[in-house]
């Protein structure tokens, strides 16, 4: 999951938020004025031009700065239209996205991925022309909605073994039943995160808490069985309030925006999310169940993949053939790490082995960045 934004991000949409249906908007090659072009530094956000038709729109992104940074565009109300985190000093981005309606919005840049950013005005105009819509992609908008509802549907009966574990206070069972009732959630983080508050309150870790926020969810109950290594009468309450969240993310999940670019998009997330938070260990901090996470990860940005490739493949051949044998050799690298029916402890993975993990990781990231924008062709 991501460290906790503002509450004014966190109750709106995320990057499936997108507001166009499929293959509804105006191409753009992303070349000359077609393009946004965003240069981030330490404690700048330049960007330009500031004012552009509405359709797919194209984000090159450089960063100048010394430090890490990410890219968000909200809408109004802070609602993210699209974002791309980890894009290192010294290092370019290209991001597609669809935007349908005119108005105004803001492209923040994040040194440090932190806070709410150093933002920049920008206008969007009614000129995109509308173009006919593509059955292979409102194909696969519809399976991927279905695949998020079920994934959510899954998840319920897992957790509800692992909140009456907790609420019965054995230690041991909740244990084994913690990482397998978050794969549904890894699968789909993306939309996931994009309800209201119900990632703040399922996933957030504790270094990602605002101010006066009350630290809820899995990580929390996580601390408790594997650094604590107790249940209290809170941990109880808290896994009926786990039950409770989950609950209504399955309820709205299906309704959620989603567009081709999105989805594509929003495998280029997960990836992410395994490169910053799973690799590096600091999202199972404590119970080191990362490999069930980085597996869910990967498995959801594939099957966003594997429906949108009919149409990729067409407009971009080379692309998912590399996309193809990236996937496979990553997911023959985790195969390495299987233990009994599950993975072995992260905290078993020495730093050669991390090192192995990471370099697949951005292997597959580099070519999975490039396909919103095949799709959009």
């Amino acid at each position: 999951m991501r460290v906790l934004r503002s509450s004014a991000v966190t109750a709106v949409a995320v990057a499936a938020a997108l507001t166009a249906v499929s293959g509804c908007a105006e191409k753009s090659d992303g070349k000359g004025s077609d393009a946004v072009k965003v240069t981030a530094s330490d404690d700048r956000c330049e960007v330009s031009p500031t004012s552009i038709p509405a359709g797919h729109v194209k984000i090159n992104v450089e960063n100048k700065g010394s430090k890490v940074t990410e890219v968000y565009v909200y809408a109004e109300g802070d609602r993210i239209v699209t974002e791309r985190e980890n894009i290192g000093p010294g290092t370019k981005a290209e991001i597609t996205a669809t935007i349908k309606k005119a108005g105004s919005y803001e492209i923040a840049c994040k040194p440090g991925m932190k806070g709410d950013g150093i933002r920049q005005k920008i206008t969007v105009t009614g000129e995109g022309k509308q173009e006919k819509s593509n059955p292979e992609l409102e194909k696969a908008v519809a399976e991927y909605r279905k695949y998020v509802q079920q994934q959510a549907d899954e998840t319920i009966p897992a957790a509800q073994k692992f909140a009456d574990a907790v609420k019965a206070g054995d230690v041991d069972e909740a244990k084994k039943l913690y990482a397998v009732s978050r794969i549904g959630w890894e699968r789909t983080e993306p939309v996931a995160e994009s309800f209201g508050d119900i990632d703040p309150k399922v996933d957030v870790r504790e270094d990602g808490l605002e101010k006066d926020q009350k630290w809820t969810g899995w990580h929390k109950l996580e601390k408790s069985l594997w650094d604590e290594k107790k249940i209290d009468e809170d941990d109880k309450k808290l896994a009926d309030q786990l039950m409770t969240d989950l609950k209504e993310w399955q309820k709205v999940v299906g309704t959620a925006e989603i567009t081709p670019t999105s989805m594509a998009n929003g495998a280029k997330e997960l990836l992410d999310e395994v490169a910053t938070g799973k690799v590096t260990g600091e999202e199972e901090r404590y119970s080191h169940t990362d490999l069930v996470d980085f597996q869910a990860n990967v498995e959801g940005a594939e099957k966003s993949y594997e429906l949108l490739k009919p149409v990729a493949a067409k407009n971009d051949a080379a692309l998912t053939g590399d996309l193809d044998k990236q996937f496979a050799a990553l997911k023959k690298l985790l195969g390495d790490y299987r233990e009994d029916d599950g993975f072995k402890s992260y905290d078993g993975v020495g730093k050669d082995d991390r090192k192995k993990l990471s370099d697949a990781v951005n292997a597959l990231a580099e070519p999975l960045s490039k396909l919103a924008g095949a799709v959009a062709k």
